[in-house]
């Protein structure tokens, strides 16, 4: 077992060990420190093996014989670190809440990785360069949080990967799987008919959600703006094919409302086919709170319509927040919808909602979990809201210092392995994991939706 004496506490809220020669604690490992007649529980942050090897840490509670006290921690003189064993984790997992296993802590061989389902009320962030299985590990985290809670999530799915949430593996067996199979988890389908079709309502956008659909700006079109403006009530009468009818009258009785017919003709968007009409909208589908609700955005003819659909259930779930319902919005691929570089009306329109949301939406029951390459790609006032954050493999030095400058709860001593990260290995850092962990992924008990093509060999 190892052992390094001369540990030390001056605070009673972080440690040092000034020769730790002969162990082999690293960054990360858990270690339980007895100093001055009592037990701690403590995570190492930092280990520097320049002579002597050194460590440094945080206390994270007391233990006791009723369990572990995280409410206090204590100074002392002189301690001994010893590695901890695995009935401290699971006193640890059940301190804190950390129900969804989600994989086994890498730090800690043999010992399972928890997340905490209660703390998926703050933001997070999920970042991996390609290659480094980060949709596949966020599946096995959905997984988790649809069969063991009871927060409805809504998956805006770019490229399908989730389409298959509402499916078994043929080997998935155990009480998650089983849990899984009992949920309502609802596909809409750019290309789906009927009740599975991923539609949206012109009728029930907000004005200016209408004038970005139209590519109006208030200033550079203030005429034709202006004149949506005064059109509200008509704008609200119907469907775009019901309206055009209305604006084409006007214009015949003498009413400058030809611009805005103009307009929606030379765009085509009546023939998008993202509009409703008389069918079921998203935000219906939404409204009746599923237990998760996959967006499959692939499909659609433009990818304004993508817009079109994010635009329309983002400004609902805002109209309606008062009623503080919780949902857990996850946008993978995050840099479609919150990229700083999206420069069309629409875009803006939905990035400035999600910006709102990531700053203001979380006391009204609004949660974002965003997945994305790299956090360049993402705009700082949402990235800079997130409490929770999850790094897979990233061998850019600039993003990881980047990362380092937003989570400064992740010790920089595992933000630094990430480089070296395998596929599936993962950083979780934040409210919403005991401590900072490193974690290799479990299986997923559902099908990947679309996994990477293989080369053809001879």
């Amino acid at each position: 077992m190892d052992a390094a004496r001369e540990a030390r506490s001056n605070d009673g809220r972080s440690f040092t060990v000034g020769d730790a020669g002969g162990t082999s604690f690293v960054a990360g490992s858990l270690v339980i420190v007895t100093g001055d007649g009592e037990r701690q529980l403590a995570l190492v942050e930092d280990r520097s093996d320049e002579q002597p090897a050194s460590l440094r840490g945080r206390l994270i509670g007391v233990l006791t014989d009723a369990g572990l006290d995280t409410a206090r921690s204590l100074p002392f003189d002189t301690g001994t670190l010893e590695e901890v064993d695995v009935a401290t984790i699971e006193t640890l997992h059940e301190t804190t809440g950390a129900l969804l296993e989600v994989g086994s802590n890498l730090t800690q061989p043999g010992g399972p990785a928890k997340l905490l389902p209660h703390r998926f009320n703050r933001h997070t962030f999920w970042c991996g360069q390609s290659g480094s299985g980060k949709t596949y590990a966020l599946g096995v985290v959905l997984e988790q949080l649809i069969a063991h809670t009871a927060l409805p999530v809504v998956i805006f799915d770019p490229n399908s990967d989730f389409v298959r949430l509402g499916e078994l593996n043929p080997d998935a067996t155990g009480p998650t799987a089983e849990a899984l199979a009992q949920r309502d988890i609802r596909v809409l389908r750019a290309r789906g008919e009927g009740d599975s079709a991923l539609r949206a309502r012109f009728i029930d956008l907000r004005l200016p959600s209408k004038a970005a659909v139209l590519r109006l700006d208030p200033v550079v079109d203030r005429d034709e703006y202006n004149r949506l403006v005064h059109l509200e009530e008509l704008m609200r009468a119907g469907e775009l094919a019901q309206i055009m009818p209305m604006l084409r009258e006007r214009t015949q009785t003498g009413d400058e409302a030809h611009p805005l017919a103009e307009r929606i003709e030379n765009l085509g968007v009546l023939d998008w086919e993202v509009w409703a009409a008389g069918a079921t909208a998203v935000t219906d589908v939404v409204a009746e709170r599923p237990d998760a609700t996959v967006l499959d955005l692939g499909g659609f003819s433009t990818p304004e319509q993508q817009l079109v659909v994010a635009l329309s259930l983002l400004d609902d779930l805002w109209e309606r927040r008062e009623e503080r319902r919780p949902v857990l919005l996850v946008i993978d691929e995050a840099h479609n919808l919150c990229s700083p570089r999206l420069d069309s009306p629409l875009a803006v329109a939905v990035r400035e909602r999600i910006v709102q949301i990531a700053a203001e939406g979380r006391k009204f029951g609004l949660w974002l979990l965003l997945s994305t390459q790299r956090p360049s790609k993402v705009h700082p006032g949402i990235i800079s809201q997130c409490d929770n954050l999850a790094l897979m493999k990233m061998t850019s030095p600039v993003d990881l210092a980047e990362l380092g400058t937003y989570f400064g709860y992740a010790p920089t001593s595992l933000l630094a392995r990430s480089p070296w990260f395998r596929q599936g290995e993962a950083l979780f850092a934040g409210g919403f994991v005991p401590t900072p962990s490193l974690v290799k992924m479990n299986a997923r008990l559902t099908p990947e939706g679309g996994s990477d093509v293989g080369v053809p060999l001879r």
